[in-house]
C-alpha cells in the first residue's frame, strides 16, 4: 500500500491565521468573568476550541433550521454538490447519544464532518462485533493551536445598562463592568494537517477543502454583541510536497508571522494594523521545499 493510499490522498500542510481584533472580545475566559483571555505576560489568547466552534456553526444550523449561506455557497463550489447528510456536526446541541451509539463505524465516519476533521472523544464504544474500540476517533487530521497576540493587549471594562428592568421590582437593569473588550490586537493562530490520522478518522480531501473554504467566514458570519470587529486579515496555507512533510512547520510559521515595525514598542499594546510588518511570501529556501503559499482570504466565493 502506498503512502498516498494510507493517508487518503491528503498531504501534510501548515497554516497560520492572522486575526485582527478591534474593540471586541475574541474569546472570553469563564474563569475571569469573561475577560478576554490573556497569557501571563499580558498577550491576548484565542482558544482552538472557540475557533473550531465557529467552523462547526457554519456547517450545521440549529435543529430543524436550514443551513446558512456560507454552507450553501461552499457545498455548491465543489465539482459535485455535497450532501448535507454527509456533513452533520457531532458536537451539536440536541444530539441523541443513544442513536449515535447505534451507528456502525462506517456510518459514524460518513455522517460527522467534524469528527472526521477534528477528531472526537465522544464515543468509547459503538455496536461493532469486530472491534468496539474502532469507533473511538481520538485524533483528528486538523489541529489548531492557541492563537496568541504578537504584543500585549489592553482590556477595557465598561458597565452596560438596560432600559427595561430584568429583575423583579426594578424598572431598569445594569451589568457592572460586563462589557469587556480588547482595544486592539493582532493574533496568530497556527494550524496543521496531519495525514497520518486520515485512515483512522475517515477524513477525505473534500473534508479538508470544505474547512479551507469556511475559514475566511469564521468571524464575519459569527459576529456578536461583544465580537463585532474581529477579522481574519490573512489565512496562510501551504501544502508540503509529500504526506511525510518536506519542511519544518516552525520555519514556515516564523517566516509569515507579522512583527512590529518599531521593535522598541513590542512590549506595548498596538493601536492599528499599520504598526505591523506583514510578510506576504516565503523565503526562497523555504518555498522551494513546499507547494505555493496560498492566502485563503483571496479565495473567497
Amino acid at each position: 500500500m502506498s503512502i498516498n493510499e494510507t493517508t487518503n490522498g491528503i498531504l501534510k500542510a501548515t497554516g497560520l491565521l492572522i486575526i485582527e481584533v478591534i474593540n471586541s472580545n475574541p474569546n472570553g475566559d469563564p474563569d475571569r468573568e469573561s475577560d478576554p483571555r490573556q497569557t501571563s505576560d499580558g498577550r491576548g489568547k484565542i482558544s482552538p476550541v472557540s475557533f473550531k466552534r465557529k467552523l462547526r456553526d457554519l456547517v450545521q444550523s440549529d435543529l430543524n433550521q436550514p443551513r446558512g449561506p456560507v454552507w450553501d455557497a461552499a457545498s455548491k463550489s465543489f465539482n459535485s454538490a455535497l450532501e448535507e447528510k454527509d456533513f452533520c456536526i457531532l458536537e451539536n446541541r440536541g444530539r441523541n447519544r443513544d442513536d449515535i451509539k447505534k451507528l456502525t463505524k462506517e456510518m459514524f465516519q460518513a455522517t460527522y464532518w467534524d469528527a472526521r476533521v477534528f477528531g472526537t472523544t465522544f464515543l468509547e464504544s459503538i455496536d461493532n462485533k469486530e472491534d468496539k474500540k474502532e469507533h473511538f476517533i481520538r485524533t483528528g487530521v486538523v489541529q489548531f493551536g492557541m492563537g496568541v497576540s504578537i504584543s500585549p493587549v489592553k482590556i477595557e471594562r465598561d458597565t452596560t445598562t438596560n432600559k427595561s428592568g430584568v429583575e423583579e421590582g426594578k424598572d431598569r437593569g445594569m451589568a457592572p463592568l460586563a462589557y469587556r473588550i480588547v482595544q486592539h490586537g493582532v493574533y496568530c493562530m497556527p494550524f496543521f494537517i496531519n495525514p497520518t490520522a486520515a485512515i483512522k478518522s475517515g477524513c477525505q480531501p473534500r473534508d479538508i477543502e470544505m474547512m479551507l473554504k469556511l475559514i475566511p467566514y469564521a468571524y464575519s458570519h459569527n459576529s456578536s454583541y461583544i465580537r463585532t470587529a474581529v477579522e481574519i486579515r490573512h489565512a496562510w496555507y501551504v501544502e508540503h510536497k509529500s504526506a511525510l512533510g518536506s519542511c519544518s512547520d516552525f520555519a514556515i510559521i516564523s517566516a509569515i508571522t507579522p512583527t512590529r515595525k518599531d521593535e522598541q514598542s513590542n512590549s506595548e499594546p498596538s493601536k492599528s494594523w499599520e504598526e505591523y510588518h506583514k510578510p506576504k511570501s516565503l523565503p526562497k529556501e523555504i518555498q522551494d521545499k513546499v507547494k505555493p503559499l496560498r492566502d485563503l482570504m483571496d479565495e473567497r466565493f
